[in-house]
C-alpha cells in the first residue's frame, strides 16, 4: 500500500512527464546505407533505444521531446520530434567524435573530453582482431604506461603486467582487475610441485574471460583515475566491461576460426661433425684424452664412443617442431525490447601444442547478460554472469630445453620394435615424459547484479553485488615406466601422484548513492558508496608415492606413503567508505575530488585503517574565446592531478603467528612447524602519484595527441626482513623506510589520414619512456639486500661480475677483481649493474579500408636488455649440445677469441664457466620490433536481407626484427617454450 504521502510524490513525478506517443524511423548514412547500433535517447529522460540492422527505430516519446542520435564514427545529431510520429534522420561521418567517447572509471563513466585523470583503453574492435585466449594478450604493446609480457608459449600460461613499473620492493606487481564490477584474483592457484616445469605454477586465472565477449578494458594509471579504488589501487586498475544486449529484432551471430600455430625462430646450435670436436677437444683439454682409446671407459662417453658419429637430428624441429592447432567456435544470440535487453554467448575452443604426443588444452565458457528498465527509466537492473571451465592436459615437462640440449647425434627415439630406444642405457629418452601425465582442471564464476532506482531526476539509488568462485584441481603422475628400465624402478619405489587441490571464493556488495544537478552548463556530481568484500582461499597439496601398480596410480588411497606439501586457508575481509565530488564549470574549468577510508583484515588492531584521496583538475582551454574560431587547434586540454593510494599486498595473517604443515610426519602424525611471528605494529603501504599532462587536437581533431608526465613515489615498504637461523624463523614482516621511484613520459597518438567516400585510413601510436629507481632505504648496505640493490639504481638490476675476456695465453675466461683480494668471489666481484627493465615501449598500428575490404596492422617495439644464450651455457666441450657461436674458442697460446677453452666439466678447479653465465657477457642487447598482429577483413555483399557475413585472415607475432641472438627477445629462457608464430582463418555470420 502507498501512503498519501508517498503517493503525491508519485503523482509528482508523473506530472514531469509530458504526453507520450510511439516515435519511429529509420537512421541512414549520407548515401542512404542504413546505420545498425546507432544509440537514439530522449534528451528529458536518458532512456533510449538502438536502430536495428536495416537502420529502424521506435522509442515511446513525448509530443515535444529532443531526439538524440549518436554512434561511434559519427556526428552526434539532436532532432525536435514536434509532434511528428516519423523521424527519419541521415547522419554525417566525423573524424573522432573526442567529446562522444564514453570511458568507464570503475563506480563512474566520464567522456573523454572531459576526464581529469589517466584512462587508458582498447576497445572490442581491436581485440576480436587478434587470435588471443587471454585478455593480456590482446592488450600487449596497445596501451602507453602497461607493460606485458608472455611467461610461456604453452596454452593456459601466465603474463607478468606490470602498470607504470614496479612499486614495491616485496609486492605483488599485479593491478586490480575488476570484472563487470566484481574483483578478479590474477593470482593463480596452481603450485610448481605439480606442474613441474611446463607452466611453472603460472596458470593464469584471466584465461577464463574469453576476449571476444569484452566490450572495452580501461587501465586506470593516475591518482585521480585510482584513487576512489583506495588501497586496491596502488599499482593501478584493470576494469574489464563484457558486452551486453541492444534492443531490436533478436540477432544470432556466430564466429568461427582456426588457427595454426609454430615456434618462430629456432636457435643456432652445433651440428654432429661441430659438436664431436669441441667434445673430444674438452675431454683431452681435461686430462682424460687417453681414455678415449680406452673400451674400457666407453660407458663414460657414449655420444664419441657408441653412437652413430654420422648422424645427425635436429632436436628442435623433432620436440618443437609440430604445428599447434586451435580450432574455436562462438555463438551468441541477442535483442530484447526498449526495456529489456538480452545476450547469451556461448564458446568453445580446442588448442594443441608443438610438442610431440596428444597433448591439448580445452575451454568452454557461457556469458550472458539481462538489462532491464522500467517504463520511465526510474528502475534499472543489469545481470551478467560468466562460467568458465578449463581442461588443461599438458604433458608434465616442457620439451624446449631438451631440445636445445640435446646431443646432434643422439639415438633414434624408438627401436626398430617401435618401444622407446634406450640405446643401451646411455641416454635418457625425450619422450618418456610422455608416460608421465599433467592435467588441470578449473572453474570460474563471476557473477554481478547492479540495482538502480531513481528517487528523483536528479537522484539515483544503486548497488552493485557480486559473487566469484576460482577453483583449480591438477595432479602429475610420475610412473616408473617415464624412466630408464635399467634403473630398475618398480612402482612400488618409485612411482608418484602429486595432487593440488585449490579455490578462492570472493563477494562483494557496493551500496552507492549518486545526486548530480545542472545549473545551465554548470554540473554538479557527488558519489558516495561504501564496500564490504570477503574473500577465501584453500589450498591442500599432497604427494604420494609407492603404488601396487601404475595402472593405480591416480588413486591416492593406495600410495604407500601420503605427504602433505601443503595445506593452507585463510580469510581476507575489506571494507571502505568512497566519495566523488566532481564540478564542471562552465564545460571548461573541471575539478574532481576522490577519497577512500579503507579497512583490511590484514593488518592488527589500531592499524586497520587507512585514508587514501586524490584531486584531478582540468581546463578545456579551447572553450576560452580566445580559441573557439581556431581551424588549426579543435581541442585543447591541461590537466593535472595528485594523491595517495595505499597497498596491503602481503599476504593474509602476516601480523599474526602462522604455522605450516611440513610434509613430514612424527609416529604417524603431521608436523607443525612455526612460520610467521607476532607483529602487529606493521601498517599501510602507500603510493603517492602525481601527474601533469597536455591534451590536444588539431585539424578538427583528425590529430590527436595526449602527452603526460608521471612521478609516483611508494614508501613504508612492507618487506619480510630476515631474521638470524637461530630464531627460528625466517624472516619477520615489517614496514621499512624505504622509497622507490616510478616517473616517465607517455605520449599517445591517434590520427585520421585519409576519409574518402570509400577509403579511410588511421593510425594510433604509443610510446611510454619509464624511469624507476630505489631512492631511500635505511641499512641498506648492512642488510641483507645488499646484493640486490643500491640507492640511486632501478629495482629490476642485476649485479655481474665484469668480463675481461679471455686471455690469449691460458685460454681461460678472466674477470675484474673489484676488492683486489685475488679471488673472485660474489661477495665483492658482481659489482657491474644490468638493468632488464625498458628503456622505452609502444607500439604503431594502422588502419586501412576499402569499402568492403579492411586491413588493421599493429607493431609493437621495445628498447631493453636481457640474458642471452651465454647465461644458460657459457663453454663448450660438456655433453650437450650448444649454441654454434661457442665454436669460436681459444685452442693455443696467442689466440685471441671470444670463448675459453672446450672442457667436459671433468677436471677440478675454478668454474670460469659459470662465472662468464653470470656475467655482463651474458646479457645483451634484446631490442625488437615485432608484427604483433594483422588482420585482413572481408564484408560479403549481402546475399538475404538482414545476412551478414564477413571473412577474415588474422596473424599475431608474424614478424621480429631484433639483434637478439635467442629464441625469443621477449622472453629469454631456454627452459620455456616462446610464443608462438600463428594464422587464424575465420568466419563471422549474423542474421
Amino acid at each position: 500500500m502507498v501512503s498519501p504521502m508517498h503517493m503525491d510524490k508519485l503523482v509528482a513525478w508523473d506530472t514531469l512527464r509530458p504526453p507520450q506517443t510511439m516515435v519511429s524511423g529509420i537512421v541512414t548514412d549520407v548515401e542512404g546505407n542504413p546505420l545498425s547500433g546507432v544509440h537514439i535517447k530522449l534528451e528529458s529522460t536518458g532512456s533510449g533505444t538502438i536502430s536495428k540492422l536495416d537502420g529502424s527505430f521506435r522509442i515511446q516519446a513525448g509530443t515535444n521531446d529532443m531526439l538524440v542520435f549518436s554512434i561511434l564514427g559519427f556526428r552526434t545529431l539532436r532532432v525536435p520530434i514536434a509532434g511528428r510520429v516519423v523521424v527519419n534522420v541521415q547522419l554525417e561521418e566525423d573524424v573522432t567524435q573526442l567529446g562522444e567517447v564514453v570511458l568507464n572509471a570503475g563506480y563512474y563513466s566520464v567522456r573523454e573530453k572531459e576526464r581529469t585523470g589517466n584512462i587508458a583503453t582498447i576497445k572490442a574492435k581491436t581485440m576480436e582482431k587478434q587470435p588471443v585466449g587471454n585478455p593480456l594478450a590482446a592488450m600487449q604493446g596497445y596501451l602507453s604506461g602497461v607493460n606485458i609480457v608472455q611467461s610461456t608459449g604453452v596454452p593456459g600460461g601466465g603474463y607478468d603486467i606490470e602498470v607504470r613499473g614496479q612499486n614495491f620492493i616485496n609486492g605483488v606487481s599485479d593491478p586490480m582487475f575488476i570484472v563487470d564490477g566484481v574483483p578478479f584474483g590474477s593470482q593463480s592457484l596452481g603450485s610448481f610441485n605439480v606442474s613441474g616445469q611446463i607452466l611453472g605454477g603460472n596458470i593464469s586465472p584471466l584465461n577464463a574471460i574469453d576476449p571476444n565477449d569484452i566490450e572495452s578494458i580501461e587501465v586506470l594509471k593516475d591518482a585521480d583515475a585510482t584513487a576512489i579504488y583506495g588501497s586496491r589501487a596502488a599499482n593501478g586498475v584493470v576494469l574489464i566491461t563484457t558486452k551486453k544486449g541492444l534492443a531490436g529484432k533478436t540477432q544470432f551471430r556466430a564466429n568461427v576460426s582456426s588457427t595454426l600455430g609454430r615456434v618462430s625462430n629456432f636457435l643456432d646450435l652445433m651440428n654432429t661433425e661441430q659438436y664431436l670436436e669441441v667434445r673430444r677437444e674438452g675431454v683431452v683439454n681435461d686430462g682424460f684424452g687417453a681414455f678415449l682409446d680406452d673400451p674400457a671407459f666407453d660407458f663414460v662417453w657414449p655420444d664419441i664412443k657408441s653412437w652413430n658419429n654420422s648422424r645427425y637430428t635436429n632436436w628442435q624441429k623433432v620436440l618443437l617442431g609440430n604445428t599447434a592447432y586451435r580450432n574455436k567456435a562462438q555463438f551468441s544470440i541477442s535483442g530484447g525490447s526498449e526495456q529489456t535487453q538480452f545476450l547469451i554467448s556461448v564458446s568453445h575452443q580446442k588448442e594443441t601444442t608443438v610438442f610431440p604426443g596428444d597433448a591439448n588444452y580445452k575451454k568452454t565458457s557461457v556469458h550472458s547478460n539481462l538489462n532491464h528498465h522500467s517504463n520511465g527509466g526510474r528502475f534499472k537492473i543489469n545481470l551478467s554472469t560468466i562460467y568458465t571451465h578449463e581442461n588443461n592436459r599438458l604433458p608434465r615437462t616442457d620439451f624446449t630445453n631438451k631440445a636445445y640440449s640435446l646431443e646432434p647425434n643422439a639415438p633414434t627415439l624408438y627401436d626398430e620394435e617401435g618401444n622407446l630406444n634406450w640405446e643401451g642405457n646411455t641416454w635418457d629418452n625425450p619422450l618418456a615424459s610422455l608416460e608421465e601425465e599433467y592435467q588441470v582442471a578449473t572453474n570460474t564464476l563471476i557473477a554481478n547484479a547492479m540495482v538502480s532506482y531513481a528517487v528523483m531526476p536528479n537522484l539515483e539509488l544503486k548497488s552493485s553485488l557480486g559473487f566469484n568462485k576460482y577453483r583449480l584441481d591438477s595432479y602429475r603422475t610420475l610412473p616408473s615406466s617415464a624412466r630408464n628400465p635399467a634403473l630398475g624402478l618398480t612402482p612400488q619405489n618409485y612411482s608418484s601422484l602429486s595432487t593440488n587441490g585449490s579455490e578462492r571464493q570472493s563477494w562483494i556488495v557496493e551500496p552507492q548513492v549518486h545526486w548530480t544537478k545542472r545549473w545551465g552548463r554548470t554540473k554538479f556530481d557527488i558519489l558516495v558508496g561504501t564496500t564490504f568484500q570477503q574473500e577465501t582461499t584453500e589450498q591442500l597439496i599432497q604427494r604420494g608415492t609407492g603404488f601396487p601398480s601404475n595402472s593405480l596410480l591416480e588413486n591416492l588411497a593406495v600410495a604407500e606413503t601420503l605427504e602433505v606439501l601443503q595445506d593452507s586457508d585463510s580469510e581476507y575481509s575489506y571494507n571502505a567508505v568512497f566519495g566523488r565530488l566532481n564540478l564542471n564549470l562552465v564545460g571548461r574549468y573541471i575539478l574532481n575530488l576522490t577519497g577512500r577510508r579503507d579497512g583490511s583484515s590484514r593488518f592488527g588492531p589500531g592499524r586497520q585503517f587507512g585514508n587514501f584521496g586524490a584531486v584531478g583538475i582540468a581546463w578545456l582551454f579551447t572553450e576560452e574565446t580566445l580559441f573557439r574560431n581556431s581551424s588549426l587547434l579543435s581541442f585543447g586540454k591541461i590537466r593535472a592531478s595528485y594523491g595517495t593510494t595505499g597497498s596491503d599486498n602481503i599476504g593474509d595473517y602476516r601480523f599474526l603467528d602462522t604455522y605450516n604443515v611440513t610434509g613430514l610426519d612424527y609416529d604417524g602424525s603431521a608436523i607443525l612447524e612455526p612460520s610467521g611471528i607476532f607483529n602487529p605494529s606493521f601498517g599501510w603501504e602507500e603510493n603517492k602519484k602525481l601527474e601533469v599532462a597536455l591534451e590536444l587536437g588539431l585539424f578538427n581533431d583528425r590529430f590527436l595527441v595526449n602527452s603526460s608526465w608521471y612521478r609516483n613515489r611508494s614508501s613504508n615498504q612492507l618487506i619480510g626482513i630476515p631474521l638470524a637461523a637461530t630464531t627460528g624463523f625466517s624472516e619477520l614482516t615489517g614496514n621499512f623506510d624505504a622509497t622507490v621511484e616510478n616517473s616517465g613520459f607517455e605520449v599517445d597518438v591517434r590520427t585520421t589520414n585519409l576519409q574518402k567516400k570509400n577509403f579511410k585510413w588511421s593510425t594510433n601510436f604509443n610510446i611510454t619512456v619509464p624511469k624507476n629507481k630505489l631512492m631511500k632505504f635505511d641499512g641498506l648496505e648492512s642488510s641483507t639486500f645488499a646484493n640486490r640493490y643500491i640507492i640511486g639504481k632501478p629495482l629490476s638490476i642485476v649485479k655481474l661480475y665484469n668480463a675481461l675476456g679471455v686471455d690469449p695465453e691460458i685460454g681461460i675466461y678472466q674477470f675484474e677483481d673489484y676488492n683486489e683480494d685475488g679471488e673472485i668471489n660474489s661477495s665483492g666481484d658482481r659489482q657491474w649493474v644490468e638493468d632488464f627493465a625498458p628503456k622505452y615501449y609502444g607500439g604503431l598500428g594502422n588502419t586501412i579500408s576499402y569499402g568492403k575490404v579492411s586491413l588493421d596492422f599493429f607493431w609493437q617495439f621495445k628498447k631493453q636488455r636481457a640474458y642471452n644464450e651465454l647465461r644458460f651455457i657459457s663453454v663448450p666441450g660438456a655433453r650437450g649440445n650448444v649454441p654454434v657461436r661457442l665454436l669460436d674458442r681459444w685452442q693455443q697460446p696467442g689466440d685471441v677469441k671470444p670463448v675459453q677453452m672446450a672442457t667436459a666439466g671433468l677436471s677440478l678447479g675454478e668454474d670460469t664457466g659459470g662465472l662468464q653465465r653470470r656475467s655482463n657477457a651474458a646479457v645483451s642487447d634484446a631490442s625488437f620490433i615485432r608484427l604483433r598482429n594483422i588482420s585482413l577483413n572481408y564484408k560479403v555483399p549481402t546475399l538475404a536481407n538482414g545476412l551478414d557475413i564477413n571473412v577474415y585472415l588474422q596473424g599475431q607475432n608474424l614478424l621480429t626484427f631484433t639483434n637478439y641472438s635467442g629464441p625469443d627477445p621477449e622472453q629469454p629462457s631456454n627452459t620455456r617454450l616462446p610464443q608462438l608464430r600463428q594464422i587464424t582463418l575465420g568466419l563471422q555470420v549474423g542474421f
